[in-house]
C-alpha cells in the first residue's frame, strides 16, 4: 500500500478487521490488538502476533446505540466504555458542532433508554475470548475514555446525570468485578444537580476528555476548557494544583496529555474538530513542569509542511498521542501522533525547546466509506497509534482500517 508521503515509516501492512474498517483506541497486548470501534459499535480482537499478517479473530457487540469506541488493556484485564453511538444518532449527523460545541447530555435526554452507558470489564487471560466479568452502570452519558496500567485504580472521564460534562473520576478495581466510582473532580460550573452554573461562553464546551496519570499526579484535558493539573495522592480526594487554558487566544479543544516526568515535560495535543482548517490551525505544545503548580508552555511542534493538508479535506491536525504505557515502546524523546488528514508523525525533543519533525507516514484514501454522517470526505482520518517495543505501528482511522507501520528510524 503506497503512502502519499513518508519519512522514515515504512509500511508492513493492513487489515479491514473482518470488514469493520472504522477504528478509534487500540491497545495491543500479548500479541493481539484490541480495537474500539466508532461506528461498528463494538470491539474488534485482531492476532498481530505476525504483525506482517494480521488476523481477525473476535468481535465483542455493544448493546443497541452503544460503542465502546475507547479501552484499556493491563494484565488480565480488558477495561472497556459503554457510551452513546453518538455519530450514528440524528442529532449529532448534520452538524458536529452541535456535538462539539456544547454538552450533549441535552440532546442526548430525547434518546434515553436507547443506548447503555457504564464501564465494562473483560477477563483476557483468553487473548481471543475477552470474557465479561463486571459492570459498571453509570446514569448519563456515561464514561468516554479511560486510563488504567495496573494496580487498584481507573481514571476516566465519565458523565454523570447530575453534572453537565465528563469529569474526572477515580473507579476502583480492588474487585474487578464489582468497580465503582470512589472521587472526583470538575471544573467549577459544572455540578448542575449542585446548584452550579456555568462559567464558561456558550458555544464552548468544558468536558474532560481524559487524564494520563503519572505518580500522584494527574494530567487532565478539559476540552475548551483547557489543562489540569490534579495532586490525587488520596484518590478519593483529588486536588487541583494549576489550571491553564490557551483559548482565547488559540483555539482550544485540549485532548491529549502525555506526562514525561523524567524530563519535568508534559506534552499536550489540542484536537482539530473543523474541516479544512476552518476554525484555525491546533497545535501540540510542549510544557516544564518542573513546578507542577505553574507548567509553563515552552515550544509547539512543527506543522507538517509537504502539503497543503487544509485544502486536502476533512480535519487536520492533532488527534491522539502514543501514550507511553507499560509493554509498549516507551521514550521521553520520541512523540508519536496522530494528525487526521496528515497521517501519523514523530517528533524528537531531545532539545525541548526545539522539537524536530523525524518521521511521517499518510496513508492512501479510504476505499470506502464507514462513517454514516452525510457528505463526509473520503479521506484519511489517522485517529490512534499504539508503538511496540520493536518500533511496529499500529494506526487506526475511522474509515481505513488497520495500518501497521514501521519506525525507521532510531528508537531513543
Amino acid at each position: 500500500m503506497e503512502p502519499t508521503a513518508s519519512k522514515n515509516i515504512s509500511f508492513v501492512s493492513h487489515s479491514d478487521m473482518g470488514g469493520r474498517a472504522d477504528g478509534v483506541q487500540i491497545m495491543v497486548h500479548r500479541g493481539y490488538a484490541y480495537v474500539g470501534h466508532g461506528f461498528s459499535n463494538g470491539i474488534s480482537v485482531i492476532d498481530v502476533r505476525d504483525p506482517r499478517k494480521p488476523r481477525p479473530v473476535n468481535f465483542i457487540a455493544c448493546p443497541p446505540g452503544t460503542r465502546a469506541l475507547h479501552l484499556q488493556t493491563h494484565g488480565d484485564l480488558l477495561l472497556a466504555v459503554n457510551a452513546p453511538s453518538v455519530w450514528t444518532m440524528q442529532e449529532f449527523q448534520q452538524d458536529e458542532k452541535t456535538y462539539f460545541g456544547a454538552s450533549p447530555a441535552d440532546s442526548l435526554k430525547r434518546q434515553a433508554g436507547k443506548f447503555t452507558s457504564g464501564l465494562r470489564v473483560y477477563d483476557i487471560s483468553s487473548p481471543e475470548q475477552p470474557r465479561e466479568i463486571g459492570f459498571m452502570p453509570v446514569h448519563g452519558i456515561g464514561p468516554h475514555r479511560l486510563w488504567y496500567v495496573g494496580g487498584r485504580y481507573a481514571y476516566a472521564s465519565i458523565h454523570f446525570a447530575d453534572f453537565t460534562d465528563h469529569v474526572f473520576s477515580v473507579i476502583d478495581l480492588k474487585d474487578p468485578t464489582r468497580p465503582e466510582v470512589v472521587g472526583r473532580w470538575w471544573l467549577p460550573g459544572m455540578w448542575s444537580g449542585g446548584g452550579e452554573a456555568p462559567t464558561w461562553p456558550k458555544g464552548k464546551r468544558y468536558a474532560l476528555h481524559h487524564a494520563l496519570v503519572a505518580g500522584d499526579l494527574a494530567f487532565g484535558a478539559w476540552r475548551d476548557g483547557g489543562l489540569t493539573i490534579l495532586d490525587i495522592k488520596d484518590p478519593t480526594q483529588p486536588k487541583l494544583l494549576a489550571h491553564r487554558n490557551t483559548d482565547p487566544p488559540f483555539g482550544g479543544m485540549t485532548h491529549s496529555p502525555l506526562p514525561l516526568p523524567d524530563r519535568n515535560l508534559l506534552i499536550v495535543g489540542d484536537e482539530a474538530t473543523a474541516p479544512n482548517c476552518s476554525e484555525g490551525l491546533r497545535y501540540i505544545w510542549v510544557c516544564d513542569i518542573r513546578e507542577p503548580s505553574n507548567p509553563v508552555t515552552i515550544a509547539t511542534m512543527p506543522q507538517p509542511q509537504e502539503a497543503d493538508y487544509c485544502a486536502k479535506g476533512g480535519n487536520f491536525g492533532s488527534h491522539n498521542l502514543h501514550e507511553n504505557r507499560p509493554g509498549a515502546f516507551q521514550s521521553s524523546r520520541l512523540v508519536f501522533a496522530t494528525y487526521y488528514n496528515a497521517g501519523v508523525r514523530v517528533f524528537d525533543i531531545e532539545n525541548p525547546f526545539r522539537p524536530q519533525e523525524v518521521g511521517y507516514y499518510v496513508p492512501p484514501n479510504p476505499t470506502r466509506m464507514m462513517d454514516p454522517r452525510p457528505n463526509r470526505p473520503q479521506v484519511i482520518q489517522c485517529c490512534d497509534c499504539y508503538v511496540d517495543r520493536e518500533g511496529f505501528m499500529y494506526l487506526t482511522d475511522p474509515n481505513a482500517g488497520l495500518n501497521i507501520l514501521h519506525y525507521d528510524g532510531p528508537l531513543v
